[in-house]
């Protein structure tokens, strides 16, 4: 009996991550290679991927453009806001114009869960940004940052990260 229900998660398990797939695939611009979605994602329609990508439950919104590189990775939950109202506008508290600024992830960068990336953030190669972490500036290349707002507090092995990247050592 018990193989039986393990035999239905499964194949609802894999289910879902099919319907999730060919929902995003009409909601992305462009990927280069076929993106892992394994929970409930939304993106904007000026969203750009590598290849490798894995969502487990993201929201991207807004009008900005995104472009994530390859080998990325979020938890679940995620959120990356590229629209803002315009405060600085013709009327209280923010008249009907938007304002719109881009999110750059590049390669082997990995969101932990809940994370909140704000527009016109860059996040640098192979960085970590800790789960619950709300992204408000730059993070640099091998960082590893969380908080809110996220900073950085640690540093990646430069030798090791480099070794696994040329030995093309991607999860």
């Amino acid at each position: 009996m018990v193989s039986i229900f393990k035999t239905f998660y499964y194949i609802k398990r894999r289910l879902c991550r099919f319907y999730y797939t060919q929902k995003a695939i009409r909601q992305i611009v462009e990927y280069k290679g076929l993106p892992t979605i394994n929970g409930e994602s939304n993106f904007n329609n000026n969203t750009y991927l590598g290849q490798n990508c894995h969502f487990n439950g993201i929201d991207i919104g807004g009008g900005g453009k995104v472009t994530i590189g390859d080998n990325f990775h979020s938890g679940p939950s995620c959120m990356m806001i590229t629209q803002n109202h315009n405060i600085h506008g013709h009327a209280l508290p923010y008249d009907k114009t938007y304002i719109y600024k881009d999110i750059v992830i590049e390669d082997n960068v990995w969101l932990g869960s809940r994370v909140i990336i704000l527009g016109g953030v860059k996040i640098g190669e192979g960085a970590v940004i800790q789960a619950g972490s709300v992204v408000v500036s730059d993070i640099p290349a091998l960082s590893i940052a969380g908080g809110h707002p996220a900073m950085v507090f640690s540093q990646r092995d430069f030798d090791h990260y480099f070794t696994l990247k040329k030995q093309g050592s991607f999860h």
